[in-house]
C-alpha cells in the first residue's frame, strides 16, 4: 500500500524534467479524469467553479512548481486594485484621475514581476557589455506563460480604468478567469469582457461545439506532436544548432523547417486549448488563422497569434498614440509596439531585432499601400499579384524567423551568409531523399495550410453529428499515432519559454 501511495504522490508532484502539456499521457489521463468530475458537477455551480479553479493551479503547479503562487499573487492584487477602482467610479464615474494611480500600481506590480523573472539576466548582462565587467547569471527560474497571466490580468484593470468594464465582486471568478487552465501557459490571451460572461451561465455543449471542440483537439495533437515534434528533433535542430556545417541549401530548407515547426507548434497548442474550452462550455477567440496565406506583413499581424497583436494593438499601440497624432507618429509607434513584442517574446537582441524587422515592415508597408498606391485597408491583390504577395510576405516572415530561432545574431549571421554564398542547389534530391519523413510531413504540412476553409468546415459538420463514443474513439486513434511517431522525451512547446 506504502508503495501505491508513493508512486501516486511522485506522479503528483512537479517534475522539472517533465512538465505537464497537453500533449504529454499525464495530462490525457489526468484530464480524463477531470472531465468526469466536471459532468457530475454540471448542475453545482459554485462546486464546480472551485474545482475548476483547484485543478487549474494545480496543472500550473506541474508546470512550474512552486512558482504557481506568482499567479495567486497577480489574481489577488489586480481583483483588489478592481475592487477599489470600481468602489471610486461609482463616486465619480467621469473623473479618470483618482483611478489612474491604481492602474499604475497595477502595471507597475505585474510587470515588476515579469520583469525580474524573464528580464533580470537579460538587462544586467547589457549592462556589464557597456562597463566591460565579467557577469555571471543570477539563477532566476522563468516560470511557464508568465508573460501570457500576467498580460491578461493586467487587461481587467486597464479595462475598467477605460470604463469599458465593471469589476468583479467574486474573487473565485476572476481566480477562474486568470487561471483556466486550458490557454494559461500559453493563450490565447482572453479578455475579460469576452470571457467571464461565460462563467455563470448555465453548462452547455453544443453539437456543433463538441465537433469543432473534437476536430481542434485531434488537429492540434497532430500539429504538435507529429508534425512540428518530428520535423524539429530529425532535422530543424541540427541545422540551426550547427548552420555552419550545412550547405545553403540544407539551411534555406531549415529555415523553412521551422516555419513549419513553430506555426504547428503554437497553433496546435491553440487548437487544443480551444478545442478543450469547447468541450468544457466555453467559447475562446480564434488565436490563428493561415497565417502563411498573408498577402502582406500587415496581414500576417491579423492571422498570426492574433490575441496578442490584438492586445499590443488596444493596450500599447493605441496607449501610445495610435495613428491620431500624424502620419511620422503613426509609423514610430508601430515600430515600438513591435519592438516592445519581440521584447516580450524573449530577454535577447535577436528577439530585439526581430521585433524592429516586423514594426519597420509594418511601417513601410502602411505607407506604401496608403499613401504611395492608396489602398483601402480591405483591399487584396488579385491573380499573379496575389501569388506574388503571398510568396514576399511568407519569405520575409521566414528571414525574420532566422532571428527569432537563432540563439545569438552571430548565428544568425552564419546562416545568412552559407545560404549566400554556400547555395548548392544540385544537392537538392539528396538532401530530400536522405530526409524523406522530414519533407514528406513539410510537404503534407504546408498543403494542407493552404486547403480551402470549406473542408475544415464540412468535418467539423461531420463530426457534430457523431456522439461522445465517436469523438473519444477518433482522439484515441489520433493519440495512438503520436505514441507511435513521438520521441521519448517530451518536446515542450515552443511558446511555453515566453
Amino acid at each position: 500500500m506504502m508503495t501505491i501511495m508513493e508512486n501516486i504522490a511522485r506522479v503528483l508532484e512537479y517534475d522539472s524534467e517533465q512538465p505537464m502539456i497537453f500533449s504529454s499521457g499525464m495530462f490525457l489521463w489526468l484530464f480524463l479524469g477531470f472531465t468526469f468530475i466536471y459532468m457530475l458537477l454540471q448542475r453545482k455551480l459554485m462546486a464546480r467553479l472551485v474545482f475548476v479553479t483547484l485543478f487549474s493551479y494545480f496543472f500550473y503547479y506541474k508546470s512550474s512548481g512552486i512558482y504557481f503562487m506568482l499567479l495567486a499573487v497577480v489574481t489577488a492584487s489586480d481583483w483588489l486594485i478592481g475592487r477599489q477602482m470600481g468602489k471610486i467610479i461609482e463616486r465619480n464615474p467621469d473623473d479618470k484621475r483618482k483611478t489612474g494611480w491604481l492602474v499604475a500600481l497595477s502595471v507597475i506590480i505585474d510587470l515588476s514581476l515579469l520583469a525580474y523573472f524573464k528580464y533580470t539576466n537579460f538587462f544586467l548582462g547589457s549592462l556589464s557589455q557597456i562597463i566591460d565587467n565579467n557577469f555571471q547569471p543570477l539563477d532566476i527560474f522563468l516560470p511557464v506563460g508568465i508573460s501570457f497571466f500576467t498580460f491578461q490580468s493586467l487587461s481587467y484593470t486597464i479595462d475598467i480604468y477605460r470604463r469599458e468594464i465593471c469589476p468583479l465582486d467574486s474573487l473565485l471568478d476572476y481566480a477562474f478567469f486568470v487561471s483556466f487552465f486550458p490557454q494559461l501557459v500559453a493563450g490565447p490571451i482572453v479578455k475579460a469582457r469576452d470571457f467571464v460572461p461565460q462563467i455563470r451561465k448555465p453548462l452547455q455543449v453544443t453539437r456543433r461545439m463538441f465537433g469543432m471542440g473534437v476536430y481542434l483537439i485531434i488537429i492540434g495533437l497532430f500539429k504538435k506532436a507529429v508534425i512540428s515534434d518530428y520535423i524539429s528533433i530529425n532535422f530543424v535542430e541540427r541545422v540551426f544548432d550547427h548552420p555552419e556545417m550545412f550547405s545553403g541549401l540544407e539551411v534555406l530548407l531549415g529555415i523553412y523547417g521551422y516555419a513549419l515547426q513553430i506555426y504547428c507548434d503554437f497553433s496546435g497548442y491553440s487548437d487544443m486549448a480551444i478545442g478543450i474550452a469547447l468541450l468544457l462550455g466555453f467559447r475562446f477567440p480564434m488565436n490563428f488563422n493561415a497565417p502563411y496565406r498573408a498577402v502582406s506583413v500587415t496581414d500576417f499581424w491579423r492571422r498570426w497569434h492574433i490575441s496578442l497583436s490584438t492586445w499590443l494593438k488596444q493596450y500599447l499601440y493605441i496607449s501610445l498614440g495610435g495613428n491620431r497624432k500624424g502620419k511620422l507618429k503613426t509609423y514610430l509607434n508601430l515600430t515600438i509596439t513591435m519592438l516592445l513584442g519581440g521584447l516580450w517574446h524573449g530577454a535577447s537582441w535577436n528577439f530585439i531585432f526581430w521585433g524592429a524587422l516586423h514594426g519597420l515592415a509594418l511601417s513601410i508597408h502602411k505607407f506604401f499601400s496608403q499613401e504611395i498606391l492608396h489602398h483601402d485597408k480591405s483591399y487584396t491583390g488579385r491573380g499573379w499579384r496575389r501569388v506574388a504577395a503571398v510568396i514576399l510576405t511568407f519569405h520575409f516572415v521566414c528571414f525574420c524567423w532566422i532571428f527569432f530561432r537563432s540563439s545569438d545574431l552571430e548565428t544568425s549571421i552564419t546562416i545568412v551568409t552559407q545560404i549566400v554564398s554556400n547555395f548548392h542547389p544540385e544537392l537538392f534530391l539528396q538532401v530530400v531523399s536522405g530526409y524523406p519523413w522530414v519533407f514528406g510531413l513539410m510537404l503534407f504540412g504546408f498543403v494542407s495550410h493552404f486547403l480551402p476553409d470549406r473542408w475544415q468546415s464540412r468535418i467539423i459538420a461531420r463530426l457534430s453529428m457523431t456522439n461522445v463514443m465517436v469523438g473519444a474513439t477518433l482522439i484515441t486513434a489520433v493519440i495512438y499515432i503520436v505514441i507511435q511517431v513521438k520521441s521519448s522525451d517530451i518536446q515542450p512547446f515552443i511558446y511555453f519559454q515566453f
